[in-house]
């Protein structure tokens, strides 16, 4: 062989290693994307970073250098969650910012859309489509507050549209045209001229009280897809390395993991994945870690002394306060009886001009009980002390209907009530410091048929996704109250429901038996508004929940049913119910930026 010649393998080669040579100096010498999308030829990117809303995405592969990486992460603003992406050798870039910047304990999955296949089994009842308009937008930052996500700017989607490098894809429910899901991705190729034409997925979020199962495997789907029809290679996505029920859902559509890693600035949002813990702080339920979040982030000293009872003491500034979730010494012993008597409560209030519903309490005057269901008709039954809806049965209308009322009620409490049933809406006002922080409606818990599956086996996947979405804390008990609502409706457990149908399961609407919760803070009447704060003044307590019934939160109509001392504020993200709970307990103690 002469000098200079080469085989024809290794000629390949070594135009091969030029080629990749060639692709990653194009890379790194690449300038800042124009935020359009929009490019000349002659104008490829480097140091590429994109606002998302919520915070950046730095594209770690094409910066010039570690340090141009880390000096851009630590210009991360206020309130937002910037992440650099397809780090590959994350320790030596930790090395130059350790005190500001920390290893995200997430995994990188990608799937390959070569061999990606179509599939999947259509879900009723809800249509995959792209963002449309500012409500759809707004319906997106609702669900990231209901998964407790960093919500996007308010003037970010207008302004962000017609940005060709993202794709937002939302789920509607066709019944109430809510946005019930949602997830983004990013064109890698539009974005910066990946030569891998790449993709990735980013915040695929779906709301914990949504009914209809597969939601986030159809937008996962349908992102997909539309990213094989534009011919890229790839899709990425970051996920939480203990989110086992996301990563079963990954690993099915053939999503594997790769070697790539994510560094982000530390802040007031990401610190449980950096700082040290609180001890046994893993035990506490979400109602206890959201106000022990929100008190660490102000610097209150924390110590939980009992976490799966969800006890903690707050102290800052020699005040120190004992709380168990919501309660807290602040309330004194007499407006806990006040709150725990149903029947004492109903007095209180009336006295101060609250409306409330006929109510007779349940003797051996058996007389006296049929009077009372034949004059209103239908009545409500529940047991003179207990909480989260144990015992409570609702719309009983017939003697033996209200015999198995009673008796159900008396598993929980000795002595019963009857009230008149208030036909309408069960509303859940928030009051701290007498003022109202939050308002929702509470919906008794529905399942949606699939043509195929028995009312009990819905009932079970429904009680299932409430437990997850709720850290256990939400399920639908099947007992004498779900078979007497399913009979009302004509039906019964065994019962295959036609796909579509959508049905009540319990009339009562407690979020610990598998309800849902709907905000309408902004919606509420002021009347039923000062009737809330009317009866915390008159218990004297400063944080409760006072639950009305109404035809409609945005008109005057209400009766008062009952005051919880210990509301579950967690349940009313986004409104600031925690930070208005530390406000009252400490006014003094300022909340920390999160950048």
């Amino acid at each position: 062989m002469t000098k200079g010649a080469k085989s024809p393998v290794l000629r390949k080669a070594v135009r091969k290693a030029n080629a990749v040579s060639h692709r990653l100096r194009r890379l790194h010498t690449q300038t800042y994307p124009d935020p359009s999308g929009e490019r000349g030829a002659s104008e490829p990117a480097s140091n590429v970073v994109l606002d998302c809303g919520w915070g950046r995405l730095l594209f770690s592969q094409t910066f010039e250098s570690n340090e141009a990486l880390v000096a851009e992460l630590l210009k991360e603003a206020p309130s937002s969650r910037d992440i650099a992406f397809y780090v590959r050798d994350p320790h030596v870039l930790l090395s130059l910012g350790p005190q500001d910047i920390f290893l995200d304990p997430s995994h990188t999955f990608r799937l390959d859309l070569a061999t990606y296949r179509p599939g999947g089994r259509r879900t009723r009842g809800i249509t995959i489509r792209r963002l449309a308009s500012e409500e759809d937008a707004n319906g997106i930052n609702r669900v990231y507050a209901a998964c407790g996500m960093v919500q996007v700017r308010s003037d970010f989607f207008s302004s962000e549209r017609d940005n060709r490098a993202l794709t937002y894809f939302v789920a509607q429910d066709d019944a109430t045209g809510e946005i019930i899901g949602t997830v983004t991705g990013i064109d890698h190729q539009r974005l910066f001229d990946d030569p891998e034409r790449g993709a990735s997925l980013w915040c695929l979020a779906v709301h914990p009280q949504a009914r209809q199962p597969g939601i986030g495997e159809r937008l996962l789907r349908k992102l997909a897809e539309h990213f094989h029809a534009r011919g890229l290679a790839y899709v990425d996505l970051s996920v939480m390395h203990d989110n086992a029920a996301a990563i079963v859902l990954y690993e099915k559509l053939n999503f594997r993991r790769v070697p790539f890693f994510a560094v982000k600035r530390k802040n007031a949002i990401n610190e449980k994945f950096f700082a040290m813990p609180h001890k046994s702080y893993e035990l506490l339920n979400p109602y206890a870690r959201l106000l022990v979040d929100e008190a660490t982030r102000r610097g209150i000293h924390v110590e939980i002394t009992d976490a799966e009872g969800g006890f903690f003491r707050l102290s800052h500034g020699g005040r120190s306060i004992h709380c168990r979730e919501s309660l807290t010494d602040l309330t004194s012993g007499v407006a806990m009886s006040i709150c725990d008597d149903k029947a004492v409560t109903r007095r209180m209030v009336e006295e101060a001009g609250v409306k409330v519903p006929a109510q007779i309490s349940v003797d051996d005057d058996v007389a006296a009980r049929a009077d009372f269901l034949k004059t209103h008709h239908k009545l409500v039954v529940k047991p003179a002390r207990g909480e989260q809806g144990r015992g409570i049965s609702i719309g009983v209308s017939t003697p033996d209907q209200l015999d198995q009322a009673i008796a159900a009620a008396r598993t929980v409490c000795d002595r019963v009530l009857l009230e008149a049933c208030f036909e309408g809406q069960d509303l859940r006002l928030v009051i701290i410091d007498y003022k109202l922080v939050a308002a929702a409606i509470r919906r008794p818990p529905h399942v949606v048929g699939d043509g195929q599956s028995t009312i009990a086996t819905l009932i079970e996947m429904q009680s299932r996704r409430r437990a997850a979405a709720t850290g256990g804390e939400s399920r639908i008990p099947v007992d004498q109250e779900v078979e007497r609502c399913l009979a009302d409706q004509g039906l019964s457990l065994d019962d295959v429901l036609e796909a579509g149908r959508e049905i009540m399961v319990r009339r009562a609407a407690n979020l610990h038996t598998g309800g849902s919760i709907h905000d309408v803070t902004e919606q509420v009447h002021p009347d039923l508004v000062e009737a809330a704060i009317a009866a915390a003044r008159t218990i004297r307590i400063p944080v409760v929940g006072i639950d009305l019934m109404v035809k409609d939160p945005a008109q005057p109509d209400y009766v008062f049913i009952e005051a919880n001392e210990r509301p579950g504020l967690a349940n009313h993200e986004p409104q600031p119910t925690a930070e208005r709970f530390i406000d009252l307990l400490f006014p003094g103690a300022k909340r920390l930026a999160a950048g």
